[in-house]
């Protein structure tokens, strides 16, 4: 009966390390395919086709970090309330879909990067006269996208006041604003860019650099090699010139967007 007690601890035990071992996190150095969140829905940074392939910024600068990793890359959608929930839930390894690094964002997931830095900015369109700055836009009819938290900060500039009409999403705002309906529309400067190049003109940014935006790449805790290595990787991307190009490419002569200037971002590090 000792024996057998014994025995039976041992294969218990046994067992229990092999669970331990079994739940232990996979680097995404450990893959082959990364599985990559992008946004299905943003011009100039992730759109899906009708051939179901995804373009844009994102989507290229997630094929250049895979590659220097030596990695494959797959992709999937999230849109902005999935985002996170792709990576918590294993269905995505990382994310690259204008996920800004925040620190109540910093409690579910890791960041590697920032990737790229930009400024919320207000999109008007190319007639209006006399807006050299958001101040000049006091009491007009801005387009607030449902979710989305740019007019909160537009509000809270000392002084500042507007009339918030509400749309489901960007591509509303662009109809709304080009029928006269709203007077602006405010996000990220990139978002506006993407916007304005898909509607062949007639739009332009104030350069209002309301507060700064860092998009970060999105990963699961827990995965410090492989967060230092796509920070790596975006080094040399801003090092060998890619991400100039890249940015040229997908927003360069957008009226009021300044790319003189294309900076390594300052990383906030792997924990």
């Amino acid at each position: 009966m000792a024996v057998a007690r014994v025995l039976a601890a041992i294969v218990l035990a046994a067992g229990l390390l092999g669970a331990c071992g079994q739940s232990e996190q996979e680097s995404i150095l450990d893959k082959s395919t990364l599985v990559v969140g992008v946004r299905p829905d943003l011009p100039g940074l992730g759109l899906r086709q009708k051939d179901g392939r995804f373009k844009g910024f994102d989507i290229d600068v997630a094929h250049y970090v895979a590659d220097r990793l030596g990695k494959k890359v797959r992709f999937v959608e999230a849109l902005a309330a999935e985002r996170i929930p792709l990576l918590t839930s294993g269905r995505a390894d990382l994310v690259l879909a204008t996920l800004s690094v925040t620190p109540e964002r910093k409690t579910k997931i890791a960041f590697a990067g920032p990737y790229y830095m930009s400024f919320q900015d207000v999109l008007v369109r190319s007639d209006e006269r006399g807006i050299d700055g958001v101040r000049d836009l006091k009491g007009r009819r801005f387009c607030a996208v449902e979710g989305a938290d740019p007019t909160a900060r537009l509000l809270a500039i000392h002084g500042m006041t507007a009339k918030l009409v509400p749309a489901k999403d960007y591509d509303e705002c662009m109809a709304k604003i080009g029928s006269g309906a709203v007077d602006a529309i405010t996000t990220n400067d990139v978002i506006l860019a993407g916007l304005i190049k898909r509607a062949g003109g007639g739009f332009r940014l104030v350069n209002a650099r309301i507060s700064e935006q860092n998009t970060g790449i999105g990963l699961r805790k827990g995965d410090p090699d492989g967060c230092e290595a796509l920070n790596r990787a975006i080094t040399q991307m801003y090092q060998d010139g890619t991400a100039a190009k890249l940015m040229d490419r997908w927003f360069g002569g957008t009226p009021g967007l300044d790319l003189s200037i294309i900076e390594i971002p300052q990383f906030d590090g792997c924990v």
